[in-house]
């Protein structure tokens, strides 16, 4: 197989030789070759082709029962020495790592097809962007990477004879839950992943090179990769500032990307533009401020509570040329439904399990899609799509924005004094866990950044590389720290959400301009209740008030979790941090 890189030619000969396919297919992709691809799929059972007059272009697939979601437990870093891991990351010594692979890889692709995908995260060709080259064995990752990352041959004319790409092997051999690994090597570029075929673990672009090893690239680099998404919001006035934020999942993250403003700030002319959902690599720019891309090309969503008033614009994404996984398949018209798409569940369906799914079912509690059934559909889908989505030099950045979910302890917005105490901020970023989770509702989980499952290296070092990059920005964006979530004693949201969080995010767009108060307190700065627009809104300043009220002794129980989290990390801990913790508890003694 002739490839320009020797890189590549190399990395797939080793890999035919290991997994003993029984032919190779290099994906160009173009509409041809994948039509084709999507034929044979529907031929052999793997995918299922929808009603194409109401949804063109659209496909359903499922997974096997025991592989429904990221498995974080059979996730790796592999590295040299445990130390370059950290203590928050499973670590496999990378040695090790590949000879354990290298056995379960052998022959796993016999009978089948290797597909070569060469792929650019991030327009192809933009200083931002990275190449990826993913073999696999699975039909439905074509597809997948086919949406959610450029692909083909101008990715590998843009890699010409370099050898700067990461390395992503696939396969899904028996999709054997006890062999399932996902390992990322972040030192070789490399990610293997093998018995599993579920799209958060086998569409390597997403978290294992979108975040995993671009995240140790931006370390080398002088570069971040975040879990982040990024939003423009344009005033009345035709500007547009930009946004990146951060918020564990279930927090909201793709509603807030793309919001529909309050009709009340329609009307002046506010609008959203989403540049991206779920990640952002940011760069310093030529003249001191930090920019930001969106390496993907779609959404890989969370279908079930998608529906018309939760998140319209996202359920407009998946209207066409959409795949949908583990969702309930709706016999009646040949379309798709999920629980919380409507109140009008069809009398005559499959469940995502493939099992009959009628009225009997539904009385008996039988779920229709799996609670992290997807949709992977293509940005450019979405109505509200930023212009500046291919930007190749990316979006300035005005703010940052944390967010957690916290019943009485964070108010509903504060600004950090400056850069290294919103560093801390993000690093103290938690949520409480919800009826939904197993376990004891209320437990406190720390998320540093919403990236603790996907820094692919020591969190210490990661804490200390944001710090660096505050020192690198001459023009550094405001961060933030946001949380919807405040509840009453019995247990109500004091805050609309959806939309209404564009109120907030005005006050936030305001203070990067200088233009609105704050008050300051032991945990930094929050609004005057009057500064938040309540125009439209059945909410009295007194409720603002309420909602931006500061309990130092939630607070200090609180800084109590966040001495023991930052235990973990010993002498590596950045000065800054341990600094700014003191400052908190000096703050609340006070």
């Amino acid at each position: 197989m002739q490839f320009l890189s020797k890189g590549v030619e190399k990395f797939v000969d080793e890999s035919v030789e290991l997994c003993q396919p029984d032919k190779v297919v290099v994906i160009d992709g173009s509409e041809a070759q994948l039509a084709a691809l999507r034929e044979e799929a529907v031929a052999t059972g793997e995918m299922i082709k929808l009603n194409q007059e109401l949804l063109p272009g659209c496909y359903l697939h499922r997974t096997l029962p025991n592989d429904v979601a990221r498995v974080e437990g059979r996730t790796f870093i592999c590295t040299e020495k445990k130390e370059t891991a950290g203590p928050t990351n499973n670590w496999m010594q990378k040695d090790e790592a590949y000879a354990m692979l290298k056995e379960i890889y052998k022959g796993a692709m016999k009978g089948r097809t290797m597909y070569v995908i060469p792929y650019s995260m991030g327009a192809v060709g933009s200083p931002f962007s990275k190449i990826g080259i993913e073999l696999t064995d699975s039909i439905y990752v074509v597809l997948n990477m086919a949406i959610m990352t450029r692909i083909g041959q101008r990715v590998l004319d843009q890699l010409g004879t370099s050898d700067d790409f990461v390395r992503g092997l696939h396969s899904k051999a028996e999709v054997d839950a006890d062999k399932r690994y996902i390992c990322q090597f972040p030192e070789d570029n490399t990610i293997m992943s093998v018995n599993s075929a579920y799209g958060g673990n086998v569409l390597l672009g997403k978290k294992c090179f979108a975040l995993r090893i671009a995240s140790y690239q931006g370390w080398h680099e002088g570069w971040m990769a975040e879990h982040m998404l990024i939003l423009g919001l344009e005033k009345p006035n035709g500007e547009t500032k930009y946004i990146a934020a951060a918020f564990p999942s279930a927090c909201g993250k793709t509603n807030l990307a793309m919001l529909i403003p309050p009709e009340e700030f329609a009307k002046k002319g506010y609008k959203i533009h989403t540049v991206g959902d779920d990640i952002a690599w940011i760069r310093v720019g030529a003249d001191g401020r930090l920019y930001a891309i969106n390496p993907e090309n779609g959404f890989f969503g969370v279908a079930p509570g998608t529906n018309n008033k939760s998140n319209p614009n996202a359920l407009a994404s998946t209207r066409k040329n959409t795949i949908f996984t583990n969702v309930c398949h709706n016999l009646e018209n040949n379309t798709v439904w999920w629980e919380g798409l409507d109140k009008n569940p069809p009398k005559n369906a499959i469940d995502w399990q493939g099992n009959p799914w009628g009225e009997k079912e539904q009385a008996e509690g039988v779920k229709g899609a799996h609670p992290n059934s997807r949709f992977t559909a293509p940005a450019i889908n979405c109505p509200c799509l930023s212009s500046e989505f291919e930007n190749p030099q990316g979006v300035p950045l005005d703010a940052i924005v944390f967010g957690g979910r916290r019943a009485k302890t964070a108010p509903l917005v504060y600004e950090a004094r400056d850069w290294n105490h919103g560093v801390f901020v993000g690093s103290i970023m938690a949520s409480e866990t919800t009826a939904a989770a197993s376990g004891a509702v209320g437990v406190v989980r720390r998320d540093p950044m919403a990236m603790l499952p996907f820094c692919g290296y020591n969190m210490a070092e990661y804490f200390a590389h944001w710090v660096e990059m505050g020192t690198k920005a001459e023009k550094r964006p405001k961060i933030f720290n946001v949380n919807w979530f405040r509840t009453d004693d019995e247990g109500h949201f004091l805050w609309p959400g959806f939309g209404d969080n564009l109120r907030v995010l005005d006050w936030i767009i305001r203070r990067t301009e200088g233009t609105a108060e704050a008050v300051e307190t032991a945990i930094g700065y929050v609004p005057n209740p009057a500064d938040i627009n309540l125009e439209g809104l059945d909410m009295t300043e007194a409720d603002i008030a309420e909602l931006l009220t500061v309990d130092k002794e939630l607070w200090l129980q609180d800084a109590q979790g966040i001495e023991e989290f930052y235990a973990k990390f010993g002498e590596q801990l950045p000065k800054e941090l341990r600094d700014e913790l003191d400052r908190l508890k000096s703050n609340l003694n006070k």
